[in-house]
């Protein structure tokens, strides 16, 4: 038994139309994530226009072809700016409606409103183009760890590809002026596809956007706000991590525990605001001299540790000199204010690779205490004891080399 591709079309109509209002309402549910908004959108503009072919033979060619047309090419020119809206990018009037416009004008020329090839030729390119654009859109934006993003790459290069196909296709099926053209089994497939596809996509497209709902609300409950650096719980878990690393590879690690200097001082004179800027300050140019596997986290306050992977005293010792150099002189003036901030730093190497994360930050929190004890902006190295419990009070210091 044959599948009616009347039937077909009412299928795809309804379809259409509750995916569309389903991600709208899913848009209204939250509305932080804009480009749901354009995908369900570009959902009841395809069911618009696939209700007005399926008036094919009833009412004008200009209504059922050209029209019907037009409000496809814009429903994937729409969906292609959803995927540029989902990935930071702002919407292109021209580009939104450049494949209607485009169609239109051609409909006006005699030669194309005649040609059947031409016209099949014409709206597969169209919409290839756009369809291959949204793909190319999420692939760009690869880098956001969502594992949602690979099905919708795949489907969308896939189903561009398909509608490539059609204009070859189109010289065996029986293209008439005739609704005989709805008896086509070649239409059927790709009716049938088209349907397949626009339901698959749309849940794909749901899902991405919850998977970036929740990795948000993850990055926010391990990211400082205010710095964009961990906070005190990622950096004890990536710490913690980097712990189970060292067993099979055991390697130098330095610990620094670092404060900005007269910080309360800083916020009474020129106020909060201008404190928060100082401590981005020290978050972007502490992040600078890191390297990929070193460690970085703000603790409370003005208070940030760091590990340094691989890293050997003199090393370790080298990096937070850097540090302390660079935001000396970037912390000279904020936001056109001479503030003159620095850092005291306390640092401890363990050189076996076994990490004990709070033994070696007490150690480093007694070093950066001597730091501010011997006159600030300087870096104190605790001498290398791994003892948890020890005879004496404080452990022995060595300055830094460099220190001020």
């Amino acid at each position: 038994m044959g599948l009616d591709v009347n039937t077909l079309f009412l299928v795809t109509i309804y379809v259409e139309a509750m995916l569309g209002l389903l991600l709208l309402f899913a848009w209204i549910q939250n509305s932080g994530i804009q480009a749901v908004a354009w995908w369900g959108g570009a959902h009841l503009l395809r069911a618009a226009s696939v209700a007005l072919f399926g008036m094919y033979g009833t009412v004008s060619d200009v209504i059922t072809i050209d029209l019907a047309n037009a409000i496809l090419f814009t429903a994937f020119a729409v969906t292609w700016t959803g995927a540029r809206v989902f990935d930071g990018q702002k919407p292109h009037l021209m580009y939104l409606v450049g494949g209607a416009l485009l169609w239109l004008l051609a409909c006006r020329t005699p030669f194309f409103a005649d040609s059947v090839e031409a016209r099949v030729l014409l709206s597969s390119g169209i919409i290839t183009a756009y369809t291959w654009a949204t793909a190319y859109e999420f692939w760009r934006g690869r880098s956001e760890p969502l594992v949602s993003r690979w099905p919708a790459i795949f489907m969308l290069f896939a189903h561009g590809s398909l509608f490539l196909l059609r204009t070859p296709l189109s010289q065996v099926l029986p293209w008439s002026p005739t609704s005989q053209v709805f008896d086509s089994v070649w239409l059927t497939v790709l009716s049938f596809e088209a349907l397949l596809f626009t339901i698959a996509i749309a849940f794909i497209l749901l899902a991405m956007a919850k998977e970036r709902t929740e990795l948000r609300h993850k990055t926010a409950a391990l990211v400082d706000p205010l710095t964009g650096i961990a906070n005190r719980r990622a950096f004890l878990e990536e710490a913690t991590a980097m712990t189970k690393r060292q067993v099979n590879n055991p390697v130098p690690t330095a610990v620094l525990l670092a404060d900005l200097d007269h910080f309360k001082s800083i916020n009474d004179r020129f106020g909060h605001a201008v404190g928060d800027h100082v401590l981005q300050v020290f978050a972007e140019t502490a992040t600078a001299k890191l390297g990929p596997c070193d460690l970085i986290g703000r603790l409370g306050g003005e208070e940030f540790a760091i590990i340094l992977y691989d890293a050997s005293r003199d090393k370790g010792l080298a990096i937070a000199e850097r540090i302390r150099l660079s935001f000396e002189d970037a912390g000279a003036e904020v936001d056109g204010r001479e503030i003159g901030s620095t850092v005291s730093m306390g640092m401890v190497v363990c050189e076996d690779g076994m990490i004990d994360v709070p033994a070696l930050l007490a150690q480093a929190d007694e070093a950066l205490y001597c730091a501010k004890e011997r006159g600030r902006n300087r870096i104190e190295v605790a001498s290398l004891k791994l003892v948890l419990e020890r005879d004496e009070d404080a452990p022995e210091f060595a300055a830094a080399p460099s220190a001020a």
